[in-house]
């Protein structure tokens, strides 16, 4: 059971079990996620049918796509409030994605003659991949198409875990066609991967594959970057609770408790200059624990949770860039004025109002995350996922005249003489 314990008395092992929580290492599994990646480059579609024989021993091809039939169903199926909040969190998502985008190119003049600039180009085909079988999330549904589209991208398909018979979940279909998806197919794991990065009979290729997954999901993303582009490496969630003690002790152990409930490898971390609160909440913990629901995974979450006291706020901020959380709340007397010293986090969440589970919803923002410390050198998803930005340059004879001694000169200095001579053939 959780207990606080001040960060000075850590030993280094503590620390860095909380630093580095679940991060997974996928060279476990990255070999035999690159080999099926490749064989579907080799053989396509047979060797998905292969995989899932398993589910439906006569499966086809055609078992793959989902059809407006089976969407029709899905409407049918799931609860109409249900279909109602999809459709709220979808608008606000879109809000949040359009006011991301840079809507027009540029250009300045760098010296007279010399015009270069940048374009705003969206890609041809976006693949977005949703987790599926252990639980359904039609809420990465919404995260990961709705920016595509907000991006102009001209074609956007999902793939997704089937079920036995390789049947589709309802919420994920329904918010499928909620948010637009041109085509969706039930195919998941390092097999979907595949199939996006290299295209098949049946699944077209895609420019990039974002959205979360697990280690094979992540482990295959990383085999196919390159072919395609990905998003940044996802691993299991996490959050940290960056907090004072104005903080309400019920509301931050229940934000803990939320956080350890996605999987046996979450993480959770409360970082606090009080140790009432500390105290207080690692007490509310141990008090609700035989009736909270999802036991079985928190029983090994905890391994990964931690109730930290830093001997001030200084501390306290810089154990939080340290661990650079995937969801980072804030929790203090002026949140706006703590927020401005952090560097490292994927989402901020500030004040008393504003719990993770807001944002893996409803209020706008992403929920495609770095984790695993990843938030030092990644953001979120976002439009510029799905955007290229080439940039372009037009110079004049006068322009490139301003240059022309110099590029000369550096073309000779690293060994490479026809650099020089385009340039000088242009002043014979």
């Amino acid at each position: 059971m959780l207990k606080p314990e001040r960060f000075s008395e850590m030993t280094e092992e503590r620390k860095r079990i909380i630093m580095t929580r679940s991060m997974h290492d996928v060279s476990e599994v990255f070999a035999q996620c690159r080999d099926i990646v490749f064989d579907i480059k080799q053989r396509g579609d047979q060797v998905l049918l292969d995989h899932y024989k398993k589910y439906k021993e006569d499966v086809t091809a055609e078992d793959f796509v989902v059809t407006l039939a089976e969407i029709d169903a899905a409407y049918k199926e799931l609860d109409k409030e249900v279909v109602e909040s999809l459709k709220f969190s979808a608008d606000n998502i879109r809000r949040f994605h359009e006011a991301q985008l840079e809507k027009e190119s540029w250009s300045i003049e760098v010296l007279p003659g010399i015009q270069a600039g940048r374009l705003m180009r969206p890609m041809d085909v976006a693949g977005c991949y949703v987790p599926g079988r252990r639980a359904a999330y039609p809420s990465s549904v919404l995260m990961t198409i709705i920016p595509a589209k907000v991006a102009g991208v001209k074609k956007v398909i999902a793939c997704t875990p089937p079920d036995t018979g390789i049947a589709g979940n309802a919420a994920t279909l329904v918010a499928a066609d909620i948010v637009g998806c041109d085509e969706l197919y039930k195919v998941g794991g390092p097999w979907a991967v595949g199939a996006m990065a290299f295209g098949t009979e049946t699944i077209p290729k895609t420019d990039n594959i974002v959205g979360p997954g697990n280690i094979y999901v992540t482990a295959a993303k990383m085999a196919v970057f390159g072919h395609v582009d990905i998003d940044s490496p996802a691993g299991p969630s996490e959050s940290l609770i960056l907090a004072d003690d104005t903080a309400n002790p019920l509301w931050t152990a229940v934000d803990l408790l939320s956080q350890l409930e996605h999987d046996p490898d979450a993480g959770a971390a409360l970082v606090t200059t009080s140790g009432e609160l500390a105290g207080e909440v690692c007490r509310i913990i141990a008090e609700e624990y035989e009736s909270l629901p999802r036991k079985d995974i928190l029983e090994k979450s905890f391994r990964f949770a931690a109730v930290i006291v830093a001997r001030d706020m200084d501390e306290a901020i810089e154990i939080t860039n340290e661990y650079a959380a995937e969801h980072l709340q804030i929790v203090t007397r002026d949140p706006f004025l703590v927020m401005a010293r952090i560097n490292h986090a994927g989402s901020i969440f500030l004040g008393d109002y504003a719990p993770v589970p807001a944002g893996d919803y409803s209020s706008g923002t992403n929920h495609v995350l770095p984790t695993g410390q990843a938030a030092k050198m990644f953001s979120g998803l976002s439009v510029d996922d799905f955007i290229k930005k080439p940039t372009f340059q037009y110079l004049s004879k006068e322009g490139l005249a301003t240059l022309r001694h110099h590029v000369v000169r550096l073309a000779n200095e690293e060994g490479l003489p026809i650099h020089a001579r385009a340039i000088e053939e242009r002043f014979k």
